[in-house]
């Protein structure tokens, strides 16, 4: 058995009339194939580029270790060289990824090599954020704090995708005070014994390729695999849904810093108990014995 997950839409490319009309204001993800085909980066972005441009500087390193009560909110496992991290993409499967990275800053030639579409929403022009992954290496699912509508731009390989919207919560066990599901929840071949709610979960899936726009809604759930050695870029326009940036602002001011209090006094104890309560909370809200 698997996942109940239907095709995310396609299309070739999009005015942004129809994307408002069809997709934002649904609330709906859509994949855009050839909307960046006049970008320089479409033919320039790829590991050996970011290499040549960015090979000196010291990125930040994750991986999908589980979430120690030591580890700060967003807290790198490790940092390399740009370089040494690229020859280790191509080289073998790696767990470790860049995430969340804003390599435009440190990187300002890169700038040049596209340009914040117009989609009818106010991008967030200071923060493109940019992610890579080596084989098989994937993301926990997760939404993002900020509740963002997300533009996720991919280069080079394949990515895979899996999205849920906010109405799935009571069926995906979700870890509270947090932004995750249980870590242990292998959402490309799930244990349906072990995590049975997630047989009612509904959601989108799809491979996401180079040049390829992945639209991804306010507060969407989102579990990313890299099939093959590549990144992306990200850019962001704020929740517009009321509720949702009220929840943002909610979750940066105080869940964040609440969160991080809790690691510092209960230890380990706190993220055991928040482990816990994602399985009992979704199994009661469900009426699972």
């Amino acid at each position: 058995m698997a996942l109940n997950l239907q095709d995310i839409p396609r299309v070739k490319t999009i005015t942004k009339e129809d994307f408002i009309k069809l997709y934002f204001k649904p609330q709906k993800p859509v994949v855009i194939e050839r909307f960046i085909e006049d970008w320089p980066a479409y033919t320039k972005w790829n590991l050996d580029y970011m290499k040549a441009v960015g090979g000196s500087l010291t990125v930040p390193l994750y991986d999908d270790r589980p979430v120690d009560y030591k580890d700060g909110f967003n807290e790198p496992h490790a940092k390399m060289k740009l370089a040494d991290y690229v020859d280790l993409l191509k080289k073998e499967p790696t767990r470790y990824r860049i995430f969340l990275w804003n390599a435009i800053k440190e990187i300002p030639q890169l700038q040049k090599d596209f340009s914040f579409p117009d989609f009818g929403l106010k991008l967030m022009k200071g923060i493109p954020m940019l992610f890579f992954g080596g084989r098989d290496s994937y993301t926990f699912m997760h939404y993002d704090i900020d509740l963002a509508n997300i533009f996720h731009f991919h280069f080079e390989g394949k990515k895979q995708i899996i999205l849920f919207d906010q109405k799935q919560n009571k069926y995906l066990y979700k870890i509270p005070h947090s932004l995750i599901t249980r870590e242990d929840i292998d959402f490309a071949n799930p244990d349906f014994e072990k995590w049975p709610m997630l047989k009612k979960a509904e959601g989108y899936k799809t491979d996401l390729n180079h040049g390829e726009v992945l639209y991804m809604p306010e507060g969407y759930w989102h579990y990313m695999r890299y099939i093959t050695p590549g990144f992306s870029m990200s850019l962001r326009a704020i929740a517009r849904n009321p509720k949702n940036f009220s929840k943002a602002i909610y979750n940066l001011v105080v869940m964040r810093n609440f969160d991080n209090v809790m690691r510092r006094v209960k230890g380990q104890k706190w993220i055991d108990w928040k482990n816990e309560q994602a399985i009992i909370k979704t199994h009661r809200n469900n009426k699972v014995a």
